[in-house]
């Protein structure tokens, strides 16, 4: 039986001489929409599941101790507590994406933190604290990214030797000793006659640093140039991005984070200490797997980073409320990672 003719076939063409440019552009859009359909599903899958880890939390923590967990002091310390390593992730998850890694956060939080403490820095007051940590923070990150983007120095070296080195100036600036912080203004931030419709101010910088960081990432060229050079750093220079300048960039974005977070602690805690941020390094890189960025670079959201956060100080909470030790809460935790990692890559298979 003949087969009617195809419009091509009608016009003297057979299939296989429509020309390839055509044939791509007509499938071209449905693809496109596939491909993106299944990075929001994706997206929305890690999302929700990382809600349903934190209520599954909740549950556990609400059953174990439910006047403690759930009383309304308990939320705005987790809350709080969750802030001043939220800011430094915030940081890391856009070192993350741009296929770098920082070590030196929780040693550049330190080092900030004790050298917007010293006498000579506290009588300039408030500003003076805050200008001098945040100072700190963007001159360290500075070094890092010249090191790394101009110097030819790869991230983890060049990370771990500022890890070093600012320990280091933390011990020797304090010379083991904690300097206790005078300023009524800045220690009223933390007391309880400063909330904000019962929110503590460490939270509304926190979630002001989440909005601005969110907005970088997701709706500025900033962001898409550091998802494209964390992806494939040579196509994104053959794309006339300036590899070597965004990447100097984002780590000045994380020293600027871990200077907030100076100051955040600074306010928490009202000291200066060399051992502050200890292991905060640690923390951010788990709080942005979790989130699901990719350790490889290329893919994150700053969202899932800071469920990945609130996940771990909640189970931090659950175990100090039940007098659980840390060392079991550190094997949660690596666990935890582990199991973040094996889902990244079968996601990234698939």
């Amino acid at each position: 039986m003949t087969q009617p003719a195809s419009p091509a076939q009608q016009d003297g063409r057979g299939a296989e001489d429509t020309p390839p440019a055509a044939r791509k552009t007509a499938a071209a859009p449905d693809d496109h929409g596939r491909r993106w359909h299944d990075r929001l599903f994706r997206a929305d899958v890690r999302t929700l599941s990382l809600i349903g880890v934190l209520v599954v939390l909740a549950l556990i923590g609400g059953f174990t101790k439910p006047d403690e967990f759930l009383a309304t002091s308990n939320v705005q310390l987790i809350l709080t507590q969750a802030s001043v390593i939220g800011v430094v992730t915030v940081g890391m998850t856009f070192v993350i994406i741009s296929g770098g890694i920082d070590l030196s956060v929780g040693a550049i939080v330190a080092l900030a933190s004790v050298w917007a403490t010293t006498l000579a820095t506290q009588e300039y007051g408030f500003g003076g604290i805050l200008f001098t940590a945040v100072a700190v923070g963007l001159g360290c990150g500075l070094v890092n990214g010249a090191l790394i983007a101009y110097g030819g120095l790869v991230p983890f070296i060049a990370t771990l030797a500022m890890l070093a080195a600012g320990r280091g100036l933390a011990l020797q600036i304090t010379d083991g000793k904690t300097q206790v912080v005078t300023d009524q203004n800045v220690l009223v931030l933390g007391e309880r006659d400063s909330y904000v419709l019962g929110i503590p101010p460490l939270v509304l910088v926190f979630a002001v640093v989440v909005v601005v960081g969110w907005l970088l990432l997701n709706r500025t060229t900033f962001g898409r140039r550091s998802v494209a050079v964390g992806g494939n750093a040579e196509a994104a220079r053959l794309a006339g991005i300036d590899v070597r300048r965004q990447r100097l960039y984002i780590y000045l974005l994380s020293g600027l984070c871990c200077g907030i977070a100076a100051f955040l602690l600074i306010v928490l805690s009202g000291s200066g200490q060399n051992t502050n941020g200890n292991l905060y390094e640690l923390d951010a890189i788990a709080a942005a797997i979790i989130g699901g960025t990719l350790l490889t670079g290329g893919r994150g959201t700053i969202t899932g980073s800071v469920l990945g956060v609130l996940i771990f100080i909640t189970i931090q909470n659950i175990f100090a409320l039940n007098n659980l030790e840390s060392a079991t809460q550190q094997i949660a935790k690596g666990a935890i990672i582990v199991a973040a990692v094996l889902i990244q890559r079968r996601t990234v298979r698939e």
